[in-house]
């Protein structure tokens, strides 16, 4: 009986036609998903992308089977959710804008070396430890990579210095700047009372407050830090990433809040750390 080499010689053919700059494409189409999934993964979105791959599936198995009528609502529906994908990913969207815009060099951040990192973290958690003690509710946000410019206008500008007894007096029950989040850029206060989106995520503990759902949907949406301080139990929290951290001690504060601060210093950022210590 003949053997029947067509499958391998039209495998070996559609290997021929694949160049390097072929695999180069596939290469970076492959790290462009993984890197969209790395930005949807713990988030609510991660779920909607499952139910579009079932309902793209079920389109597919329903149009293999001949099933007519489901197969033709089923298309509808898919045209229609992609038109809606826009508006349902809205969040993941800007952030993804956010994170293309951004880069190493045109980050927001202000330089700090070890030592002004150290100083600056320091005053921070003797403040928080402070309004910790005599359970006052406190909003600190530290900026990152990403720009808070939209943030800040939201509040009352101040581009102070920081430290402990600056950052007490802004958080003094019954004033104006009390009831907002102040916005931190590398060793300085650049803005206070100013409003933060709260996050939409239903699963949530009843337990948090109006802070920490406006702590958790600031940073579903940028980098930033958020530190966190209950003014019912003075509680210590921190939300990054849509998730948030309570409980903690100012001890273990200050470890969390170090990397926000130490920025790893390659290439012209290197060069500028190495002349502001000369300086």
């Amino acid at each position: 009986m003949p053997i029947d080499l067509s499958l391998p010689v039209q495998f070996h053919g559609i290997l021929s036609t694949i160049g390097w700059f072929d695999v180069l494409d596939i290469l970076i189409v492959a790290a462009i998903l993984y890197k969209v999934y790395e930005m949807l993964q713990d988030t609510r979105a991660i779920t909607l992308v499952k139910g579009i791959l079932v309902l793209l599936a079920v389109t597919m198995v329903c149009s293999w089977l001949d099933l007519h009528v489901i197969s033709w609502l089923l298309q509808k529906t898919v045209t229609l959710l992609f038109v809606a994908l826009p508006i349902v990913f809205q969040p993941e969207l800007r952030r993804a804008l956010e994170h293309l815009g951004q880069g190493r060099f045109l980050g927001s951040s202000a330089l700090l070396d070890d030592e002004e990192a150290r100083s600056v973290v320091s005053e921070i958690t003797k403040a928080v430890k402070q309004l910790a003690a005599t359970k006052t509710g406190a909003l600190l946000v530290i900026e990152r990579n990403m720009g808070l410019n939209d943030v800040s206008a939201t509040g009352i500008r101040i581009d102070g210095l920081i430290s402990a007894e600056f950052l007490l007096n802004v958080f003094i029950v019954n004033t104006p700047l009390h009831d907002g989040a102040s916005v931190i850029r590398g060793n300085r206060l650049i803005a206070a009372g100013c409003l933060l989106p709260l996050t939409e995520n239903r699963t949530l503990s009843t337990e948090l407050g109006t802070r920490h759902r406006a702590a958790i949907g600031l940073s579903e949406q940028c980098d930033a830090l958020i530190v966190v301080v209950s003014e019912e139990t003075g509680t210590i929290s921190v939300a990054e990433n849509g998730h948030i951290m309570r409980h903690l001690s100012p001890e273990y504060l200050q470890e969390v809040l170090m990397p926000a601060f130490e920025v790893p210093a390659t290439g012209i950022k290197d060069m500028v750390m190495n002349w502001r210590k000369k300086k």
